[in-house]
């Protein structure tokens, strides 16, 4: 297994108002990617799950990187 790049999209809600978002995390599988992305914004914005909707989850492919 190897550790590949997400980019994930989607609205958070801060003070009563739905803002967008897109984040790129690295992880294993997209769901270790979607708990990275609760876990940063609830720390960075005091935000609970209830108040982000993910709207997107895409694998992005790095350039250069080995293909076995």
């Amino acid at each position: 297994m190897s550790i590949k790049t997400y980019e994930i999209s989607g609205r958070m809600k801060i003070k009563n108002r739905w803002s967008r978002f897109s984040m790129t995390v690295r992880a294993l599988k997209p769901e270790h990617a979607l708990e990275k992305v609760f876990s940063l914004l609830g720390s960075r914005h005091k935000l609970k799950r209830f108040d982000i909707k993910i709207e997107e989850v895409r694998e992005l492919v790095e350039v250069g990187s080995e293909q076995r």
